[in-house]
């Protein structure tokens, strides 16, 4: 029965979803087979509360799992061998499968976990475990069981019709498929934090668009290509989408011409998130994300997020706030962003950057100073400049 290598995928949160249990595991299940469409001899089933894939032996395992663990949804994988469901051919397999290990990785001692999906299976699961565990005591001389502390668990699930064989159990990101809880709009730059902000409410099955700001020519084309490239990396797990670019010196111009020095970076912020509020209406995104975490910058105090937010009547998503840099680090890091993200490059947000910037803003004096602009004609000429760039997988 193992004609391919065969994986099976569990889900997280998607099992506790109830009566939409159904639509959340078609989700998921459509998401890794366009994922894994690129590949040929690759099958993709849903059966009893798991996905199954099976894959063509020439496809190494290793790309297999990598490219299913960047799927939203999944909670582990499994890389498994098939059997017919009955002890004998169970036994044999289990002793097949040990001295496989035993020449790869010199396995000494063992423990075997066993569970029968199919209840109408004759033997219990406790019995299931120990008439293997004698299976491969038997066949296997080098083995020892080792209830504390094994080299090895051998896990055998028995189903209707098939039985599995399994050793490890792969951690995927979880979260909830991609598309299942609407559509967010991200400010997206180049640095660490964005891309990591994007990231974690795509886990929530959010899909994504993005918004960057560039002061071009302050900020160079090659600034730019940093964060498609970064978006590149978004879109391994977020799917293609489309990044809404806004040339923001104009408004900055004014702000410096026209408003105090301290409050440019607070006024900033004001006319990014008016100006990607206007983008995600027009674009049907239910809300907006950005990558602040409370009091890690000037414009990010919580005297800063309350003025920034009274700008807009978008709710907006920051799914950083409570992590501290090293924590966001970490998930950088581990999503693939964290290298490119560090990378030199020019920040809009830099260009006329205040010597001592606002921590403690009052809404009051930030709407007397923007008295002295118009701020609608601003905004609209900012959303004029906006070109769209489709971001594809890197």
């Amino acid at each position: 029965m193992n004609e391919r290598n065969t994986f099976i995928v569990r889900v997280g949160e998607v099992a506790l979803k109830g009566q939409n249990k159904p639509y959340f595991e078609k989700t998921l299940v459509d998401r890794i087979r366009r994922l894994l469409k690129k590949y040929q001899g690759v099958e993709v089933t849903r059966h009893e509360g798991l996905i199954f894939v099976y894959a063509d032996k020439d496809i190494p395992e290793d790309t297999i799992i990598s490219e299913i663990r960047k799927v939203f949804g999944v909670a582990s994988i499994s890389p498994a061998v098939s059997t017919e469901p009955n002890m004998e051919a169970i036994g044999k397999a289990a002793v097949d499968y040990m001295m496989n290990l035993i020449e790869k990785k010199g396995v000494k001692t063992f423990k075997v976990d066993a569970k029968r999906a199919d209840k109408n299976f004759p033997i219990k699961s406790p019995d299931i475990a120990r008439q293997v565990g004698a299976s491969v005591l038997k066949g296997c001389k080098v083995l020892k069981v080792d209830v504390h502390e094994p080299d090895v668990y051998l896990f055998v699930d028995v189903r209707s019709d098939v039985a599995y064989l399994y050793q490890q159990k792969i951690a995927g990101f979880g979260g909830l498929p991609l598309g299942t809880n609407g559509k967010g709009l991200v400010l997206l730059s180049g640095g660490i934090d964005s891309p990591v902000a994007a990231w974690m409410m795509a886990k929530r099955g959010m899909q994504i668009e993005a918004v960057h700001f560039h002061s071009y020519p302050y900020t160079s084309e090659r600034a730019q290509a940093k964060v498609e490239e970064l978006a590149g990396i978004l879109a391994i797990y977020c799917s293609r989408f489309k990044m809404h670019v806004i040339n923001m010196l104009p408004i900055q111009e004014q702000i410096a011409r026209n408003c105090p020095q301290e409050e440019m970076t607070i006024q900033l912020r004001r006319f990014m998130m008016r100006t990607a509020e206007k983008i995600a209406r027009k674009y049907s995104c239910d809300m907006l994300i950005t990558g602040e975490s409370l009091g890690q910058v000037a414009s990010q105090t919580s005297d800063s997020l309350v003025v920034t937010d009274a700008s807009v009547s978008i709710p907006v998503m920051r799914p950083l706030i409570a992590m501290d840099k090293s924590e966001i680090i970490d998930v950088a890091r581990d999503i693939g962003t964290y290298e490119k993200s560090i990378e030199p490059y020019e920040d809009c947000c830099t260009v006329f950057l205040p010597r001592h910037p606002l921590t403690k803003p009052r809404l009051d004096r930030i709407e007397k100073s923007e008295s002295a602009l118009d701020v609608q004609a601003l905004v609209d000429a900012a959303v004029e400049s906006e070109e769209i760039i489709d971001i594809y997988p890197a």
